[in-house]
């Protein structure tokens, strides 16, 4: 997951959980309010109803003062609780629901639970919600607020009950305003998390093109030895650090340049007096007499001398690659290549080198010459580690071209397989030494292979042979220029 989409989910996270608290804490104060404002209502209209003077019991009467004292969109209702029994427990725990005429509720009464009836005559007041069933088979849900009264107007066989003053309202305007709050929230979060999250996306890009262009040309200082960064004309972030890393890039440019100068003036001046050496023990054992012990030390000079020069040639190689190549990047078919390196060492290979690629031609990014040495190297190997057939085996996963150098030589000991391509290491380091070995050749070729944006990687198996696998970028065919 790249740095653009990072940053993206964790604003959508961010304004997701803000946006969640935002509407949980609307919705709380919303619903807190409307409430509040419906228990004032009925606060009000009951307080409206018990500061009557006189509670009329007669059949009929009592709707009409509800009618007079509530407001259009309240109901009420007015019921006497009678004891089963005179005693105060029995009165708590047993008592029988008179309904009075009240105002009507499309014919049907404000029923409570027994046990708001209870809280009612134990506290003197209660809040309940009931539901009302209706034609359309939606129940109607009320919020009810009731108080005890006492009947002292009542007629003398009810005057030691209590009267209960119910009024009630429906609930549907106040949750269907909750609800609506809620969807239109809903979508306009969404509306909100939509657009943050494509702009922060966009704006993201534009602020890290910059930086992916400066990445861009890093990558290339690496392959092609360019030397500058692009520097923006903005005086930001960005611009700051393209001007640090061009001077970065500076001083190592003028150290690479000093171990340039350094290295090509000390291979000269080695180089000179080994070829000194070399054609002077030639002349000796071509040109004088010598005897079979003084013939033995000149060969051994004369091998020895020779090995020098190869190191010099292989430490200067790899010098280069620290800062000295220069890269021609461009699509090389690779099978040409594979075949122009086979035929050369098939001169003086005593053994077979077999070639397994397909048919149709495979293009990879790369330098014909760097390319050149790497699989030189590698077929050099195989020769001197004794085999006697190496096959190179062509492979296409994917975007990716893997060539496989396998040999049916000795193979290595797993002890020695991570540090193959270490500088100066040898499996056997007497033999390495008789073939003229430097132990550089594989650290060169890690190198640039590595500076090709690939990988190099080996697989061996005493007595079973050596794979070495390059893996390279593939390239799509250059178009033919027109004639």
């Amino acid at each position: 997951m790249n740095l653009r989409t990072r940053i993206t989910l964790l604003t959508l996270l961010i304004l997701s959980l803000s946006l969640l608290v935002i509407g949980a804490s609307v919705y709380g104060l919303l619903q807190r309010y409307l409430y509040q404002t419906l228990r004032s209502e009925l606060r009000d209209a009951v307080t409206q109803v018990v500061s009557q003077s006189q509670i009329p019991f007669q059949n009929g009467s009592n709707a009409n003062v509800l009618d007079k004292v509530l407001p259009p969109s309240v109901y009420g209702e007015i019921d006497i609780l009678v004891p089963d029994k005179p005693s105060p427990d029995s009165f708590i725990n047993n008592f029988e629901v008179i309904p009075l005429p009240s105002r009507a509720l499309g014919g049907q009464r404000i029923l409570l639970t027994p046990g708001d009836y209870l809280s009612l005559l134990q506290k003197g007041e209660v809040w309940a919600t009931t539901q009302l069933p209706q034609a359309d088979g939606a129940p109607m849900r009320l919020l009810v607020h009731g108080v005890l009264v006492r009947g002292e107007n009542a007629p003398l066989n009810l005057r030691n009950t209590w009267i209960a003053v119910l009024v009630a309202k429906p609930l549907k305007p106040v949750e269907m305003t909750l609800t609506e709050l809620s969807r239109v929230f809903l979508l306009a979060s969404i509306l909100v998390l939509t657009l943050v999250g494509v702009l922060t996306y966009v704006l993201v890009g534009r602020t890290l093109e910059p930086l992916e262009a400066i990445a861009q040309k890093a990558e290339e200082v690496s392959i092609r030895g360019l030397t500058r960064l692009p520097e923006p004309d903005t005086n930001d972030e960005v611009a700051a650090l393209a001007r640090a890393l061009n001077r970065m890039l500076e001083r190592l440019e003028h150290a690479f340049q000093t171990q340039r100068r350094f290295l090509a003036d000390a291979s000269h001046e080695l180089r000179t007096p080994i070829t000194a050496i070399l054609g002077h023990v030639g002349y000796l054992l071509r040109r004088t007499p010598v005897t079979e012990t003084q013939r033995e030390s000149l060969e051994t000079i004369h091998r020895e001398g020779a090995r020098m020069t190869k190191l010099v040639s292989d430490l200067l190689d790899l010098a280069g690659s620290e800062g000295g190549w220069r890269f021609d990047i461009r699509p090389i078919e690779l099978l040409e290549l594979l075949n122009e390196v086979a035929a050369e060492y098939r001169r003086t290979f005593d053994g077979e080198i077999a070639l397994e690629a397909p048919e149709e031609e495979v293009w990879v990014e790369g330098d014909d010459e760097r390319l050149h040495q790497v699989f030189a190297n590698l077929i050099s190997n195989a020769i001197k580690a004794g085999s006697k057939r190496i096959a190179l085996k062509v492979r296409l996963p994917g975007d990716r071209v893997v060539v496989q150098v396998s040999d049916d030589g000795p193979g290595i000991p797993a002890e020695h397989l991570p540090h193959l391509f270490d500088r100066f290491y040898r499996v056997d380091k007497a033999r390495d030494r008789a073939a003229g070995g430097s132990g550089l050749g594989l650290a060169i070729v890690k190198a640039i292979v590595e500076a090709l944006g690939g990988d190099v990687w080996v697989e061996s198996e005493v007595g079973r042979g050596t794979t070495f696998s390059v893996s390279l970028r593939r390239a799509t065919a250059p178009r033919p220029h027109p004639r």
